[in-house]
C-alpha cells in the first residue's frame, strides 16, 4: 500500500503512515483525501505546527502536549476543537496527514 504523489509512489506502513517524511503541500492533499478528511485553514494551522515540531524534535507532540502547544497559537482550541479536526485522533491523524512517519508510542514524545 502506498500513495501516488508527484507520480511517484511513495511508501507507507500498514496504518498509512509515510515510511519518510513528505512536506509538499501534494502529500498532504493526498493523505487527507484518502482520510476522507476536507481541509480547512485551521486544519493546516495543525499541520504546519506537526511539521514543525518533527522538524525541530524528530518526532511528534503526544494529545495532551499538543494541546497545550497549540493552544499558544490558538488559544480557544480544546480537545473537541481538535478532535473535529481529525476525528481518529489529533496528534496521531495529524502526523499522518501531514505526511510524517508514525509517531512513536502512544502518539510522540
Amino acid at each position: 500500500m502506498g500513495y501516488l504523489i508527484g507520480g511517484t509512489e511513495v511508501e507507507c506502513n500498514d496504518d498509512g503512515f509515510l515510511l519518510e517524511a513528505d512536506f509538499s503541500d501534494e502529500a498532504v492533499e493526498v493523505i487527507a483525501a484518502a482520510e476522507s478528511l476536507e481541509l480547512t485553514p485551521k486544519h493546516w494551522e495543525i499541520i504546519n505546527f506537526m511539521r514543525e515540531e518533527y522538524r525541530e524534535n524528530g518526532a511528534t507532540p503526544n494529545f495532551r502536549n499538543m494541546l497545550k502547544a497549540v493552544n499558544e497559537f490558538w488559544p480557544e482550541a480544546d480537545s473537541k476543537a481538535l478532535y473535529d479536526l481529525f476525528p481518529l485522533g489529533p496528534a496521531k491523524q495529524a502526523a499522518k496527514v501531514a505526511g510524517l512517519p508514525q509517531p512513536l508510542g502512544k502518539g510522540g514524545y
